[in-house]
């Protein structure tokens, strides 16, 4: 009897071998981060595709039963990055709170944002209210894991326990601390977004496609997250399995960006691509106009954030390095000039008002002005702009 009672502490129900635990925590962990990209980010939060009602709910009760979370302050804090990214009020915004900060801390960033009930109102909408929400998940959150902790401790003794541990430590690390905080630090970028996000790879497996979050701030509401040939996002590729088996419908993807030869001025058509996909605009001045130039100045040896600010306008350099960027460009007249055209651009492809036609005749008179400045990258340049139109998205 005693010995009984010992095999079931040391192993459980079970009696896993070591092999067995470790593929059981990477399928769980993995499942997890499943629930939280395609459910709570992607469906929830961003409206890009829907499940069947039985996945959907699958998926709600994983993230009860492993995170805690719940589905509408998770939405709302996520839509409140969006709509606050880089601000004092952006719930986990690395360049206003701190790298290290975010990093360590996320979980408790994360249930500060949940306090702010102002927020989730506003933010929370369109979210699950039914029976089961309204009695179970979101009274009851830390039930899901408590629960959880029985049943491994059942199955699999007190090596249940430890695996527990590592998979409540999951989503606040590579969620909140390495996708919020890292992935608005450090990696690369396909676009000029009006933020700092970044790539972490071009390949989003580990963290179900959230490696790509640059990408994903240039196209919130995009249910694909790999945008370049050579990216991969596993979030994008189980959506696929599930649309073929007839268990999601995507509702959005990113544009994508073709180009109509010999159009002599912008016209409605290119105002709506560049007002759709003007992160890749920008993207394009800087690799096709600054970076040509920079190269033929010798900037070379331009410090990296020095670099970046040409990129975005120096909208993220602190006072001094913003000086020291002025006064690189005021010893180059002509990286000067194309600094000005790129700022007076991405003036006109911020305006928010409703006057399309006066947006039009800004970007006309910008084209004109480009074609007329002697300098032959931004001409070319703006004669490409001219033809920008949306293709049909491809998945």
């Amino acid at each position: 009897m005693l010995a009984s009672l010992l095999d079931f502490l040391a192993g459980g129900l079970i009696q896993a071998s070591l092999g067995t635990l470790v593929i059981y925590l990477l399928v769980a962990t993995q499942l997890t981060i499943l629930s939280v990209t395609l459910y709570l980010h992607r469906s929830m939060a961003h409206r890009a595709v829907d499940f069947h009602p039985v996945v959907a709910h699958f998926f709600r009760f994983w993230t009860w039963l492993t995170t805690s979370m719940i589905t509408r302050e998770w939405a709302a804090i996520h839509r409140k990055h969006h709509a606050k990214v880089e601000t004092a009020d952006d719930p986990h915004s690395p360049q206003v709170k701190g790298i290290g900060n975010v990093f360590w801390r996320g979980v408790e960033l994360y249930r500060e944002a949940r306090g702010d009930r102002e927020s989730i109102e506003k933010y929370g909408k369109g979210c699950p209210d039914d029976w089961i929400e309204r009695h179970l998940y979101t009274p009851h959150a830390t039930l899901g894991p408590t629960l959880l902790l029985f049943i491994s401790f059942a199955l699999f003794g007190f090596a249940g326990v430890a695996v527990w541990a590592i998979q409540m430590a999951w989503i606040p690390f590579w969620a909140a601390g390495v996708v919020n905080g890292l992935g608005h630090w450090w990696g690369y970028r396909n676009f000029e977004s009006a933020d700092t996000s970044t790539n972490l790879t071009p390949w989003g497996v580990w963290i179900g496609g959230e490696e790509l979050h640059n990408n994903h701030h240039a196209f919130p509401s995009s249910a694909k997250f790999a945008l370049r040939k050579w990216e991969f996002d596993i979030g994008w590729a189980s959506i696929r399995v599930f649309e073929k088996l007839g268990l999601a419908k995507v509702l959005r993807v990113a544009p994508s960006l073709d180009v109509r030869p010999n159009i002599a001025m912008p016209d409605g058509e290119t105002l709506r691509a560049l007002l759709a996909i003007r992160f890749q605009a920008m993207t394009d001045y800087y690799r096709n106009v600054t970076l040509p130039a920079l190269r033929e100045s010798r900037g070379g040896k331009l410090p990296l954030a020095l670099r970046r600010g040409l990129a975005d306008g120096g909208r993220w350099l602190d006072d001094g390095k913003r000086e020291r960027l002025q006064a690189w460009l005021a010893e180059r007249p002509k990286m000067a000039t194309l600094a000005e055209y790129r700022q007076r651009l991405a003036h006109v492809l911020d305006d928010r008002s409703h006057d399309a036609q006066a947006t039009l005749q800004r970007l006309q008179a910008w084209c004109a002005e480009a074609e007329a400045s002697g300098i032959a990258a931004l001409e070319a340049f703006s004669m490409r702009l001219k033809g920008y139109t949306l293709a049909p998205a491809r998945g």
